[in-house]
């Protein structure tokens, strides 16, 4: 089966997390023998700040040795030519960073008689929080959805979005996401994550700095768009504050300490039950034990409480953080369910096997053919 996939970036994660469950996928679909193609425009936000970084081309190049088959061709949407770039594919992917012109002109492609099946991934929170915005993008001609969470799916279906949607949750790419165990746990706590946009301050107070400080943790933050006041917070916690750092090192990061935790913004809370993003399915693949902040599994995707454990308040962060820390066997074990957990049913080999169900249900032959040869990545 012939694949192509639109997206932001697959070569930059910088701010952007989508990154990490699409090079997972694109590398699980290699794996298995489809033929995929991957296009990101030249001129990607999350590429040009990747860039800036000062260790920023030094982990473009390192992306490029840990994925392999991630091999993006950059264009200029103006100078794109569709036709031929979709020629001879099976199913065509586009994903919700895209530019809305991309959107509309797949579809028009589509439907002046386009043999390839054109689906929509959404990956974000933008159908509840920004919904005008998710109207901009002209699905009419599309098969359908690829929705990271049942609410989500809801949505365009009851919006009239989409002719269908189906339910497609992210999960950890475990080729590289997995346990280091020769590391040197240098950490007590590490939490990897951004800062961003005031959908989580409050929480960040409650959840991580306040029990941080409470302990006298010795504690590490990764991450961007931290402001100044962000990171004098940190400061007066005591926490250290790493600055960005490349997503395929997490595992390294998480390896050096002996919890993390999870805080989800506040969308993700309130209107989108079920949806837990990708840090929790990355950081129990890891087999770091896990406290979260308050979220509905609404899914059952997980079990709270045995595969990480789920503090109601900030009170209740600082007791469960004191406990684990004091006990090596509760913290192994509640590491060892967590990722018996993810290998059993969220891994993104789990989920190329959903996508091609949902081909099949679309009338694609899913047979794999001979991987072609990659092409060079122009950067």
């Amino acid at each position: 089966m012939k694949v192509v996939l639109f997206c932001h970036s697959l070569l930059s994660d910088w701010n952007h997390g989508n990154a990490h469950f699409l090079r997972g996928i694109v590398t699980e679909l290699s794996a298995q023998g489809h033929d995929v193609r991957v296009y990101e425009p030249q001129d990607a936000w999350s590429m040009q700040n990747l860039l800036a970084e000062p260790r920023g081309q030094q982990a473009l190049d390192s992306v490029r040795t840990v994925y392999p088959a991630v091999r993006p061709h950059r264009y200029s949407l103006d100078r794109l030519d569709l036709e031929s770039t979709v020629d001879g594919a099976e199913l065509v992917i586009v994903h919700e960073w895209s530019e809305p012109e991309l959107v509309r002109r797949l579809g028009k492609l589509r439907a002046r008689g386009g043999r390839f099946r054109l689906l929509f991934h959404d990956t974000h929170h933008r159908s509840v929080t920004a919904p005008l915005d998710m109207a901009r993008y002209a699905l009419e001609h599309y098969d359908g959805v690829l929705a990271f969470g049942e609410v989500i799916r809801q949505l365009y279906v009851a919006r009239g979005w989409a002719r269908q949607a189906w339910t497609w949750h992210e999960a950890a790419d475990t080729r590289v996401f997995r346990p280091l165990p020769a590391t040197a746990q240098e950490e007590d706590l590490v939490w990897i994550g951004n800062w961003g946009d005031e959908e989580r301050t409050a929480e960040l107070h409650e959840f991580l700095l306040g029990p941080v400080k409470a302990l006298g943790l010795k504690a590490k933050v990764h991450g961007v768009r931290y402001p100044d006041a962000a990171r004098e917070a940190l400061a007066h916690a005591g926490i250290t504050y790493a600055g960005w750092l490349p997503n395929h090192e997490a595992p390294l990061a998480f390896a050096r300490s002996k919890v993390t935790v999870h805080v989800p913004r506040r969308p993700y809370v309130r209107a989108l039950p079920g949806i837990p993003t990708i840090r929790p399915f990355e950081a129990l693949a890891c087999g770091i034990p896990l406290v979260s902040a308050p979220w509905w599994d609404a899914e059952g995707l997980f079990k709270p409480g045995r595969d990480f454990l789920v503090a109601s308040t900030g009170q209740e962060m600082t007791r469960l953080l004191r406990t684990l820390l004091a006990d090596d066997p509760m913290r192994r074990e509640l590491a060892e369910v967590g990722r018996r957990t993810v290998l059993a049913r969220h891994t993104c080999a789990h989920r190329v096997n959903e996508l091609l169900i949902i081909c099949r249900e679309l009338g694609i032959d899913t047979r794999a053919a001979a991987p072609l040869a990659q092409e060079r990545v122009t950067a």
